[in-house]
This record gives C-alpha cells, structure tokens and sequence, in this order.
C-alpha cells in the first residue's frame, strides 16, 4: 500500500528503514516494496539479499547505507526501547563494522557514524548508537478487540515485541497485520507477544497477504501445532551443493549444538534427516528454533518439529555468548590468510546476515562454497559430481 501511495502521489519520501534479518525474495517482496528513489534516504539493515532494489540503490550511492551485524541489530531494538545509550558488544570488531575499517557505511554518501569504538574496563568495545522508530509495521496472527496480537501461526516471534516497545517509547506508531480479529479477552495471555497497550492500528489481512512465509500457506509442524516424520520430509536432488553438505556434515560433533547458514549450508539439515542423524545433534536457526529440520527457501528461518522457538534477540544472546558448538556457513570470497567476505561482491549486496555475530563467537566455524564465480555448470551421473564448465 506505501508503495502503490508513493507511485500515486510521490510520498511518503526520505524514509528510514531498519530492519535486522532478509526482507523479501529477489522478486519485488519484502523490503524491494520501498527500493524508488526518493522514497527512502537512509537503509540500516543486516541482510540485504532479499531485497535487490535497496542493493542497487545503495551500489549506485543513491541512498545513505549501512550494513551492521544481524544479531547486534536484533539487540538494538531492545536497546531503543529501554532508552539505553546504545547497544554496547564485542560483537564486529575488527570487521567492516569497526569504524576503523568503515563502520558498517556502505557508500561514499553515507557520512554519519552509527559505530563508535569505546573502551571499558581496559576492553575495547563498539557502541551501536539507537535512533527513535516512528512507525513499525508487524505481522501477527490473531488480535482481540483490545489490540492484543499472538503470533502463534507463525514461524516464530521474531523481534515484534521488542519492535513494538522500541516504537512505542519512542512516541511512534505501531500498526499490525493479522489473519482475524477475536472477541476481547478470549485470546490466551501466553500467547500475546503485542500487548494492546502498543498497539495504535490493527489491519487484517488477506488470505495471500497472510501467507506464513512468502509463498507457503501455513504449515503447523513450524509453529509446533503438530510434528511430522522426519521420511516425510522428501529428499533433495544430488547436486553440487548437497555434496557440499554431505561433506560438511562429516564435521559434526556427537551431541553438537548447531547453526546453519544460508545457500549451501541449509541443505545439511536435509542431509542429516536423511541419514538418520538428526537426534544426534540439536540444529538451531537464527531467526529462533531450537533442534528439528530447519527449512530453506523462501521458508528459511523456519524448522519442522522444533523442541522451542525464541524470539529472534534471545537466540543471539546465545550466539554472541559463545553457545554454538559449530557453525556451517556460506562464503563468497576468500583471501589467502584466511579473510572472508559474504556481504558484497560485483553487483550485489548481500549483507553479513549474523555471519559476524556467528563467526566471532562459535566454537568451530565450517565454511561452505564452491570457489567458483558464476559460469560453473555441473551435472551429477553414478553418484559422482562432473564439472561440465
């Protein structure tokens, strides 16, 4: 609806957005819905794949553009909403997000410092500096006549509340998507993760708009409504990539806690269901699942059978304090000592995701990728891998 208004009448102009993890699916969803010039000035976000017209805009220095950490941002909700100084962590030093090498500016038009480097105790540290959120648009399931909001048909409750406090105590507005709307008081109060008393605007969906994830109708075995067997779960097609993850499923530690990333690490969890293996290692997901068969594509975020589902802020508080075992993660490009870069590569911006707050703190840190620029054709005959270009 803000898009179709700007393209009608020219605003609303200048907007900020900020967000924390992937907006979109490459194909005008998601955060593409504000990528017009002159609709926004300035983009804070984490991963910014799914939304390549922000990219493009920021490439082409269009737009003030940061990229920070996933998880830092997630922290910086809470942050906001508590009036903190900032958001004070370890988490991004040393890395483009250091303003030594850049504080996370995308772009020659990009000047002002979010990231200021402090010392505590002897200890250096980045502040994340907040800034107030006048508007949050948040997706929920059921609301009552009161405004309260679950989010018990989706995935999982990502960042709403902290979202909606962070609007709230900064004098904003926060309006709320969901599927339908319920007598007062009827809704179970463990369940209401947006408190009416946040809540200015309630709008009810349709069918389409309410997909749980882009595309997919609802699935309750990634709510936890019902489990499915793990053979109901079809396999993946023999491709490079599946023998990536063949491979690096081979790195598992007995009993290991686990995140996988993006691309070709996703398809573990399908390898391990496979095999039989997925009792014996707990697989979690940035966006908040803990153990079960974590999903990809425009479903990536979600898991079948998940034992619990976190907020989004919670699961990296875990992260950041060194609670993964291992971490298999994607990559772009790599320099000789060792250096990674997976945020921006030609002509696309895609973000650091929470591979900074994954990479600085897990235990072991598996790496996944075909070194390869595009170009590559491979076909897969007899159980082998043939490399046709």
């Amino acid at each position: 609806a803000m898009e179709k208004r700007f393209f009608e009448t020219g605003h609303p102009r200048d907007l900020t957005l900020f967000f924390a993890a992937g907006q979109g699916h490459r194909d005008g969803t998601g955060g593409d819905h504000y990528g017009h010039e002159g609709m926004v000035k300035r983009v804070v976000g984490g991963h910014w794949d799914r939304a390549p017209k922000l990219g493009d805009l920021a490439l082409a220095n269009k737009i003030g553009a940061y990229n920070l950490p996933q998880g830092v941002i997630t922290h910086m909700y809470r942050d906001i909403a508590a009036h903190n100084i900032g958001t004070i962590t370890h988490v991004g030093l040393y890395t483009f997000a250091d303003p030594r090498n850049g504080g996370g500016k995308l772009n020659e038009c990009t000047k002002e410092d979010l990231v200021k480097l402090i010392n505590i105790e002897g200890e250096e540290r980045l502040l994340y500096k907040g800034f107030p959120i006048n508007v949050c648009f948040l997706r929920g399931s059921y609301a009552d006549e009161y405004g309260n909001c679950t989010v018990h048909r989706e995935i999982g409750p990502l960042d709403v509340t902290a979202q909606a406090q962070a609007t709230k105590n900064s004098g904003g507005k926060v309006i709320v998507q969901v599927e339908k709307i319920v007598q007062g008081g009827s809704l179970d109060p463990k369940l209401v993760k947006i408190p009416g008393i946040y809540v200015d605007a309630i709008v009810v969906g349709s069918i389409e708009d309410n997909m749980q994830c882009l595309g997919m109708p609802y699935d309750g075995a990634l709510t936890g409504e019902f489990r499915i067997p793990v053979d109901a779960i079809p396999a993946i097609p023999l491709d490079a990539k599946k023998i990536l993850a063949r491979r690096a499923a081979m790195e598992l530690p007995q009993d290991a806690i686990v995140n996988l990333g993006t691309g070709a690490p996703e398809k573990i969890a399908n390898v391990a269901a496979e095999e039989g293996i997925s009792d014996k290692l707990t697989l979690t997901v940035e966006a908040g699942s803990i153990a079960g068969v974590p999903y990809g594509g425009t479903q990536f975020g979600a898991a079948a059978n998940s034992m619990a589902i976190l907020d989004h802020n919670v699961q990296f508080d875990f992260y950041q304090g060194g609670g993964l075992d291992v971490a298999f993660l994607g990559l772009a490009e790599t320099a000789p000592n060792g250096d990674l870069n997976v945020s921006k590569f030609g002509t696309r911006l895609a973000g650091a995701g929470g591979f900074i707050d994954i990479t600085q703190n897990a235990k072991k840190v598996v790496y996944c990728g075909t070194f390869t620029a595009k170009g590559l054709k491979t076909e897969c005959k007899d159980g082998k891998l043939i490399i046709v270009q």
